[in-house]
């Protein structure tokens, strides 16, 4: 496949518009909302960046990257996809990840998603990975692609929460680009024992979001 084809494919598998439903999640940012934590465009951003550098971001990275180096290796993808689902902190962590993987691999079947159809319950970052690697679109693409989509979607549901202007998001997504590369770059050759995080904060929002009285988002 030619570079141009691999680009296509990863615009189009990371598009808002692959239905993925990632419009209905917003790790934990609804109750950060509620909480003061998030009130403007800078406190996203700040928000936003920890949890690339040191949350989810990060981890979801990592298991994209060991995805996409097990795409021929059913078992060990398996044992991937178990391990991303026991490392999530929260419920509707898990639901989130579990729900948008399993809608990727049903959304990716005119690409030949049979190498993550057959997992069960597979979490979105392995799912990407693995079809990304199966398609030999390179790592580094893939999982820059991956956080920056990942950092979109979560300012698409602060925009509409917060609430901010259209310009204010995007001006947060152009600021948060070097990050997305930075993390890509410092999980390259990591080992799966390093998944794990220090965004604590993000961490109770989600878990706290099972409990909040008014909620527009799942997560």
């Amino acid at each position: 496949m030619t570079a141009d084809a691999a680009l296509l494919r990863l615009l189009a598998w990371l598009s808002p518009a692959f239905p993925t439903g990632g419009f209905a999640w917003s790790q934990g940012i609804e109750w950060a909302v509620e909480a003061g934590d998030i009130a403007d465009a800078d406190s996203l951003r700040d928000w936003l960046e920890d949890v690339l550098r040191h949350g989810a971001g990060r981890a979801d990275a990592i298991l994209l990257r060991h995805a996409h180096a097990a795409q021929n290796d059913a078992a060990a993808l398996a044992e991937i996809a178990a391990f991303a689902r026991a490392a999530q902190p929260s419920r509707e962590r898990l639901a989130e990840t579990i729900g948008q993987g399993n809608a990727f691999a049903l959304a990716a079947s005119p690409w030949g998603a049979e190498v993550i159809v057959g997992l069960q319950d597979v979490p979105y970052p392995v799912a990407v990975g693995a079809l990304a690697g199966r398609h030999g679109i390179d790592a580094e693409a893939a999982c820059a692609g991956f956080l920056q989509a990942s950092a979109a979607t979560l300012i698409s549901a602060a925009v509409r929460l917060v609430p901010l202007g259209q310009s204010a998001g995007l001006r947060v997504l152009a600021g948060l680009q070097p990050v997305c590369l930075a993390v890509a770059a410092a999980t390259r050759g990591v080992s799966l024992d390093d998944v794990g995080g220090a965004c604590f904060r993000a961490d109770l929002a989600a878990m706290r979001h099972e409990t909040q009285y008014t909620r527009l988002f799942r997560s």
